[in-house]
């Protein structure tokens, strides 16, 4: 059985089932993520909080309340979203599942990144749609659905706060989240919402910093991370990071 965490002050029988996700993390000794790991102030890896980028726009307690939110899953790229896992199934055979689904995939998609603001927040994106990006981003979804419990009245509802297209809707009622297939954008979160006032700023610096440590190289998104998250309030860590297509070991 999946592992569990005992919620504060309840008793025991009341329990909180940790959430799974299956990300692009990339390989923690490359550039690309030692930038985004210190731009959030997280390791995913290791669980520990990482040492800011320099020269920060703003003071570093700022910064930080900036980056609070995509601090809580680490620097990553969505490909199946977090889940709880079906009855049925368990953190072994995910782990497993997951291994083998890697070995299998058998292109290795790559992206010319750029640093943009979706809506009111800062990530890295692909300057270009890619064609199979989005069908392993596809593959990932549907393959892994399997081990996803149905969604909670609770998780339903929040899903559903935000302001919905009738696709993204049907997304959640057949894969228990919006942005998936048709509706997918590869995204790098590297802030949270900001402010209208700061985004020209922080969108600069991070634009800059990232010219610097990383250049115009392409990104390969050569590898997959299984993430847990023990409990609402933790952060996701990677239990499971292997590489993908001709990367695969045999």
């Amino acid at each position: 059985m999946a592992s569990k965490a005992w919620m504060a002050g309840t008793s025991p029988a009341m329990t909180v089932e940790p959430r799974y996700a299956v990300y692009f993390v990339p390989a923690a000794d490359t550039s690309l993520y030692r930038f985004g790991a210190a731009a959030i102030g997280y390791d995913c890896f290791t669980g520990t909080d990482m040492p800011a980028l320099d020269a920060l726009p703003v003071d570093a307690g700022t910064w930080r309340e900036l980056t609070k939110e995509p601090r809580r899953y680490g620097f990553h790229a969505t490909l199946k979203a977090p889940f709880h896992l079906a009855a049925d199934q368990s953190e072994a055979g995910l782990i497993g599942d997951f291994e083998e689904f890697a070995r299998a995939v058998d292109t290795v998609p790559t992206i010319e990144p750029a640093i943009r603001l979706l809506l009111r927040f800062v990530a890295i994106v692909p300057a270009s749609a890619d064609a199979e990006l989005g069908r392993l981003a596809a593959a990932c979804v549907t393959h892994f659905d399997r081990f996803r419990a149905p969604l909670t009245e609770a998780g339903r509802n929040r899903r559903l706060a935000a302001h919905l297209t009738a696709q993204q809707f049907e997304n959640i009622e057949r894969w228990g989240y919006p942005y998936v297939l048709d509706e997918f954008r590869f995204h790098m979160t590297l802030t949270g919402a900001l402010a209208a006032a700061r985004q020209p700023l922080m969108l600069s610096f991070l634009r800059d910093v990232f010219a610097r440590v990383h250049g115009e190289r392409p990104i390969p998104i050569d590898r997959l991370a299984l993430l847990r998250q023990d409990d609402p309030k933790a952060r996701f860590v990677v239990i499971a990071h292997a590489p993908i297509g001709p990367l695969a070991p045999s």
